[in-house]
């Protein structure tokens, strides 16, 4: 008696996809959507860089001391959650989500992620997570096309104008805190500059990356492109 042919299976390859750019892109929104739709692992590395910073400041660690601080980058233990509809970030086992979206953190982060050696740190932990996200994975943040995973699969770069994105961070921060879309402004173009001439890993558009700018696009509009990038890439290979 003859039996059918087993159906083939098609295994996929883990796709990697790397989304960078500056603050106020819709960097973080679009990339949780885009894995959570696509079933894929997530990354936010800029919260691990302020968890970094969070922990330098709470234990007396002068950020703007680069020698302090190399020093002192490899004692925090950093364990990232990678669940897109609940990305957790953990230092020396305390929930850190709150604390480092403080203005006190994001006024020194960017010292604290100019010193190399806070960099090799963080660089090798968000390779080792990519490499065991069994599906794939979407990493965010201001080198991993450049720095982190050169190699990745697809790399995505977003812009958008110093007004949007300022009027954009407001409406996150509101609420929270008192907002000031001028001086919100002033304070995302400052760290531009900061994250963009730092000689260590400097905030950049990897040459072999899709430029989105964002800023007369919806949330929604954006999440379809990537997700029609990511698909295509996989389609194609």
């Amino acid at each position: 008696m003859e039996t059918g042919a087993s159906p083939v299976r098609t295994v996929r390859k883990p796709v990697i996809v790397a989304i960078d750019g500056p603050s106020g892109t819709g960097k973080s929104s679009t990339s949780k959507a885009v894995a959570s739709q696509l079933g894929l692992s997530y990354l936010d590395t800029g919260a691990q860089y302020r968890a970094m910073t969070w922990w330098m400041i709470t234990n007396g660690v002068d950020v703007n001391d680069a020698g302090a601080v190399a020093t002192a980058a490899g004692k925090p233990a950093l364990v990232s959650g990678t669940d897109p509809a609940n990305p957790t970030v953990t230092v020396d086992g305390a929930d850190a989500a709150a604390p480092i979206r403080t203005q006190e953190v994001t006024s020194r982060v960017s010292a604290v992620s100019a010193v190399p050696e806070v960099r090799t740190v963080l660089t090798e932990l968000q390779r080792s997570i990519a490499a065991s996200a069994a599906e794939g994975i979407v990493v965010e943040g201001r080198d991993i096309g450049t720095t982190v995973l050169p190699d990745a699969d697809l790399k995505i770069f977003l812009t958008a104008s110093p007004e949007a994105r300022a009027a954009r961070r407001s409406g996150e921060l509101k609420g929270k805190e008192a907002v000031d879309v001028s001086a919100t402004q002033e304070a995302l173009v400052k760290r531009d500059a900061a994250d963009s001439t730092r000689k260590t890993s400097p905030l950049a558009k990897a040459g072999d990356a899709v430029e989105v700018d964002t800023t007369d696009l919806t949330l929604q509009q954006v999440i379809e492109c990537v997700v029609t990038l990511v698909e295509e890439k996989r389609a194609a290979g």
